[in-house]
């Protein structure tokens, strides 16, 4: 039942509600303030942390306007140089450098935590004229080559992180430069441009309902040659008009003595704007965003190399969300559907996929949400080693809450407990993939697209480039929409005068209404019916392009006169199969079963504990926290480096996916005869066994196998039962290297 209002509550209201909206034009001043002080830095960012610059991309061979910075850890902090160093890369999409370091609980902020060096690639507000998109991944691979000579004590190369619209750069250089990654994060980034589901994230049909790139090419040429990242940032937030055009503003009024700092710091992000050379653009559009060039092999490097994603070497993990209308599950998982038939030619590329994706966060959540990063991102780089190592494959990064382990809670570095579980094609499918018909229709999409361009620059481009010089795009940009909104609240608007001075007196005088004012509760109502009604409408909107999109290129008439064949079963877009690489699969298989009887104690070691752990089902971090503290109590000479330990792992592991029989029954050959070594090789191999808890039946028939290998006439040395607890670590550290 509503409560009655007193006789004081409407005046008590109407003073808040002025006070309020006092206090947010002066907040909107502020804003229009920073936005004129970032405009007017040299390389203006958000970064939380103290930074120097280790090279400047504008003095390469090939110019650009990216900058590799070493994060400085605070005093007393200093990283572990035998740790890999973690190379954060921002999204270059509309908006300004920093995000990755927003605040402590960042991406930057959790893997300096974890003891790793800490790298920043950013990027200064305007490009330098004529760079490209291979310029852009030329610098990436200097400023690798820069990162790896800085730290040549450290166990495996660089982990990199890409954001958005940096994930897909840098998972083209890593397939064209293997060599110079370790593990490769990428967090919301679009890789299969077409992939969604029927009645959600519709922002994939932009591109067709605009009839292709020809638009991209006259912003470019409106912009005399700069496209303005101002576009790409309306485009985020045409996505939810409800957050655009009401909540964001609402919930810093109703919140005004509360919200105004973090709003501020947000802002400053989200309001700097930066642009890009329109080749770049034309680029990311045509072959990326409308041609879904990417997974199917169709891009090539400037040297004609074609940028095959297969060719990663290193560790892929994804990181998506449901709640992410930008970048979808479908859009960040789909390419493996493209490249691979099934999980076994993903082992038979040697690549380690790991995938997660959030139930609930949004897009610009992946980046600047804390408990992301307290949770994902901290996970993985207190991790990243383990993930490292493993084999070829699929798999999902499965979180528990680390309170609820209740075996070796100790060997859980953080809050929450990593299991790799191993997962399918069809755990990827379930997650929304496009039919044979979806694809048709892009594809339709991305010939009209050609098409249109192809018009454009023969009959319309000529006369709008000689209509516009620099001076005149100059100011089309300042006259944007999303600039203009800083400039109405800015020092340039005398209305604004007034506003300090009376913000000053509101805050020594503010009388805030109380908390169960029954105003204040009709105030949220109409809140509510608005944001409902901006989604209605959105929602509206959503389904009426969708519907248009698939009716107009679904169309058998449009398809037949653009070429698209209605009768083949074949997708449009998929990667082309190498008779090549089937070859040197199979040589490498005779090779493998060759060397069965080779490695001596090393492989016999690592041999059983992936036969035991492939009967566990998953990758467990305590296991792999007691391979960690078993290293480390090596001496240094003794001790396996980790890439040749990844590529023991590898080895053995080939071996098993080859014929898991034969490679065991090769397992006593390897040993040595003294007893000793066997036996502390055996307790090497159930203490990690036993980090995880109870096996199950066959890991417990597997484990005993494997004592009847290494002690055969030591029956004294019997393992856990099946189903039960696994005997507690001993403290044996004469482990074999």
């Amino acid at each position: 039942m509503p409560t009655m209002p007193k006789p004081t509550d409407a005046s008590e209201y109407v003073l808040d509600a002025a006070q309020r909206a006092t206090l947010f034009l002066d907040v909107m001043r502020q804003r229009a303030e920073q936005y004129a002080e970032q405009a007017e830095g040299i390389a203006p960012h958000v970064l939380n942390f103290r930074a120097e610059l280790v090279c400047d991309g504008r003095t390469l061979p090939r110019p650009v306007n990216y900058i590799l910075a070493r994060i400085l850890p605070e005093e007393g902090a200093a990283p572990d140089p035998q740790m890999r160093p973690f190379v954060v890369v921002d999204p270059r999409a509309g908006h300004g450098p920093g995000i990755g370091g927003f605040k402590a609980d960042s991406e930057i902020g959790v893997a300096m935590k974890a003891g790793h060096p800490c790298y920043f690639v950013g990027f200064l507000p305007d490009a330098v004229p004529g760079q490209t998109i291979p310029d852009v991944i030329a610098a990436e691979a200097v400023f690798l080559e820069k990162v790896i000579a800085l730290h040549p004590e450290a166990e495996g190369r660089p982990c990199v992180i890409g954001n958005c619209q940096a994930g897909w750069s840098v998972m083209m250089l890593a397939a064209l430069r293997p060599e110079l990654f370790g593990p490769v994060i990428v967090a919301g980034t679009p890789l299969s441009y077409w992939a969604g589901v029927t009645g959600q994230y519709p922002m994939r049909y932009s591109g067709g309902l605009l009839g292709g790139s020809w638009l991209t090419a006259l912003a470019g040429d409106l912009g005399a040659g700069t496209f303005d990242g101002a576009w790409l940032v309306q485009n985020f937030e045409n996505q939810n008009p409800a957050n655009t055009l009401w909540t964001k503003q609402y919930n810093l009024y109703s919140k005004i003595d509360t919200e105004a700092e973090r709003y501020l710091g947000f802002e400053k992000w989200w309001g700097g704007h930066v642009t890009l050379n329109a080749e770049e653009m034309q680029f990311i559009v045509d072959d990326l965003f409308v041609g879904n060039k990417l997974a199917a092999g169709e891009i090539r490097d400037d040297a004609g190399t074609v940028i095959d994603l297969r060719n990663i070497r290193s560790p892929i993990v994804v990181f998506c969300s449901k709640g992410d209308n930008i970048t979808p599950p479908a859009q960040a998982l789909d390419w493996i559907l493209d490249l691979y038939e099934s999980e076994d030619e993903i082992r038979r590329y040697g690549q380690t996929i790991v995938y997660t994706v959030h139930d609930t966060v949004g897009h610009l959540g992946i980046f600047v949400s804390s408990g992301v990063a307290r949770k994902e991102h901290d996970e993985f780089a207190s991790n990243i080693d383990l993930i490292d190592v493993l084999p070829p494959g699929l798999y999902e990064a499965v979180l528990t809450p680390r309170e609820e382990e209740t075996h070796r809670p100790e060997l859980v570095g953080g809050d929450w407990r990593l299991r790799l579980e191993p997962r399918g094609l069809d755990d990827i499918r379930a997650l929304g993939c496009n039919d044979l018909e979806d694809e048709r229709r892009f594809a339709a999409a991305a010939r009209v697209s050609e098409i249109n361009l192809a018009l454009y620059r023969t009959f319309a481009q000529p006369a709008v480039r000689a209509m516009v010089s620099e001076p005149v795009a100059r100011t089309m940009r300042e006259l944007h929409p999303l600039r203009l909104q800083y400039g109405m609240f800015g020092r340039s608007n005398p209305f604004m005068a007034w506003i300090t001075g009376a913000a000053a007196q509101v805050r020594t005088n503010r009388r805030p209404a109380a908390p169960d004012n029954p105003f204040l509760a009709l105030q949220e109502q109409m809140s509510r019916q608005i944001v409902r009604g901006l989604d209605d409408w959105r929602k509206s909107v959503e389904k009426l392009s969708e519907e248009t999109f698939r009716q107009i290129y679904g169309s058998p008439v449009l398809q037949a006169a653009l070429g698209i064949e209605r009768g083949s079963n074949r997708r449009p877009k998929a990667a082309p199969r190498s008779l090549l690489h089937r070859l040197l699969v199979e040589e490498r298989m005779k090779e493998l079963r060759a060397d069965f009887s080779a490695g001596g104690i090393d492989a016999a070691v690592i041999r059983s504990l992936l036969h035991v752990s492939r009967a566990l089902g998953s990758a467990d971090e305590r296991a792999f926290e007691v391979i960690r503290r078993l290293r480390k109590a090596q001496k240094a000479r003794d001790r396996l480096p980790l890439d040749q330990f990844k590529l023991l792992v590898r080895r053995q592991n080939y071996m098993l996916e080859i014929d898991e029989e034969a490679a065991m029954a090769a397992v006593p050959g390897l040993l040595p005869d003294r007893p000793e070594v066997r036996r502390a090789a055996l307790e090497v191999i159930r203490e990690i066994v036993a980090a995880r808890g109870p096996l199950t039946a066959e890991a417990g028939r597997r484990l005993r196998r494997v004592e009847a290998i290494f002690a055969p006439t030591t029956p004294e040395l019997s393992g856990p039962a099946a189903d039960q607890p696994a005997r507690e670590p001993s403290k044996v550290k004469a482990v074999t290297k």
